[in-house]
C-alpha cells in the first residue's frame, strides 16, 4: 500500500468546501421535491430515481436525533433502517451493531517502538476492517521512520519507500489517541463527536457538518475528511459494522480511528493489533489490573506524545 500520500483532508488548503451529500443537501433536495408536489415525492415520481420505500427510510433517517440522545428503541430503529437502506442501495446484507459500552471497561493502547519493524500490516488491516476509502487512500494509521534518539514523529519520515526494517532506524505509529480531554470534542459546534464511557471518541456521521474544526484542533493528526464519496469495492466491504464505527460513510464528513469499536466491544482486539506480526501493539482494559496493558504501564518505560498539552491520551509508547 502506498503510505506516502496524505489524505485529501490533510493536504487540501482553504477554499470553499465541496458540496455535501448528507444532511444539508438531502434536506435541500426534499424541499425542492416538496415544492414539486408531495404526491410525486411519496410515489417516487419526482425524478429522484429512488423507490418509495427508500425515500421513506431516508426521510426518517435524516430527521432522527443525535445518536447519543436517542433511546435504545430509537437506536434499534435507526440500525434497522440503515440495514434496509444498505440492501436497497447496494444489494448488501450488512450487520450493524449499536452495542453500548461494557461496564467497568476503559480502553487503552500501548505501542512498543523497540519491536515495530515498519511492515505496515496494521495499516492494511485497518483499511480493510474499517471500510476506508480506497480511491483517496484514506488511512487512520501513519508509521514514521525515526532516527535513534528521536521521540517526536514530526521529526521522522512518514513517506519512506524502501525495504524495512532499515539499518539504524526505528518505527513509531500514530493514530487517534482517544484523549480524556480531547480538543476535537471541544471544537465540534454540533456535538457530533464525543467520548464514550469506555474511552472511545466517536463521531455521529449523520450529525457532522464537515466544518473540520476537529481536524484543526487535533494535535495528533487523528481526523480524516471525506472530500468525495468514499469508494470501497463491493466485494471488499466489511459487512460487520457498528453505527459509530465502520459503517459506510459519505462525502463531507469527518471520520477517525474508533479502536475498532465493532470488534473491541465484542471482546476482540482492534484489527491493527490483531494483524501486527511483531507484537508491537498492546490493547486492553485499563480498569483490569491483570490486563496486559496494565502490566506494560507498570513495568515498562512509557511516555505519551505531546504530554505537555494535557489532553490525557489513552495511547502510550514504550520500549523493552
Amino acid at each position: 500500500m502506498d503510505t506516502s500520500k496524505k489524505t485529501a483532508g490533510e493536504v487540501a488548503g482553504g477554499g470553499i468546501m465541496a458540496a455535501r451529500t448528507s444532511r444539508r443537501s438531502f434536506l435541500k433536495g426534499l424541499s425542492l421535491a416538496a415544492a414539486a408536489g408531495s404526491a410525486g415525492l411519496m410515489t417516487g415520481c419526482s425524478g429522484s430515481g429512488l423507490v418509495p420505500e427508500e425515500i421513506k427510510l431516508k426521510w426518517e433517517e435524516y430527521f432522527k436525533s443525535n445518536y447519543r440522545l436517542m433511546t435504545q428503541e430509537e437506536k434499534d430503529a435507526t440500525v434497522a433502517r440503515l440495514v434496509r437502506l444498505a440492501k436497497l442501495r447496494h444489494g448488501l446484507d450488512v450487520q450493524i451493531s449499536n452495542q453500548e459500552p461494557r461496564e467497568q471497561v476503559l480502553f487503552g493502547y500501548a505501542f512498543n517502538i523497540s519491536r515495530c519493524k515498519g511492515y505496515m500490516d496494521c495499516v492494511e488491516a485497518c483499511v480493510r476492517e474499517n471500510n476506508l476509502d480506497r480511491r483517496g487512500k484514506t488511512q487512520y494509521i501513519r508509521i514514521f521512520e525515526m532516527d535513534p534518539g528521536q521521540l517526536d514523529p514530526t521529526a521522522g519520515d512518514g513517506q519512506f519507500f524502501h525495504q524495512v526494517p532499515a539499518a539504524n532506524k526505528f518505527y513509531m505509529g500514530v493514530q487517534c489517541y482517544h484523549c480524556e480531554d480531547a480538543p476535537c470534542i471541544k471544537a465540534c459546534p454540533t456535538k457530533a463527536t464525543w467520548r464514550e464511557p469506555d474511552g472511545i471518541v466517536v463521531v455521529d456521521y449523520d450529525w457532522c457538518i464537515g466544518c473540520r474544526y476537529c481536524l484543526a484542533a487535533c494535535p495528533y493528526w487523528g481526523r480524516r475528511f471525506n472530500w468525495g464519496d468514499p469508494q470501497v469495492p463491493k466485494e471488499e466491504i466489511n459487512r460487520k459494522q457498528h453505527y459509530l464505527g465502520n459503517r459506510l460513510r459519505m462525502r463531507g464528513v469527518m471520520e477517525k480511528c474508533t479502536f475498532c469499536i465493532q470488534r473491541t466491544r465484542q471482546g476482540q482486539l482492534p484489527a491493527c493489533a490483531d494483524a501486527c506480526p511483531t507484537g508491537s501493539r498492546v490493547f486492553g482494559n485499563l480498569l483490569d489490573p491483570d490486563s496486559e496493558i496494565r502490566y506494560v504501564l507498570k513495568n515498562k518505560k512509557v511516555f505519551r506524545f505531546k504530554e505537555e498539552l494535557h489532553t490525557d491520551p489513552k495511547f502510550w509508547y514504550f520500549m523493552d
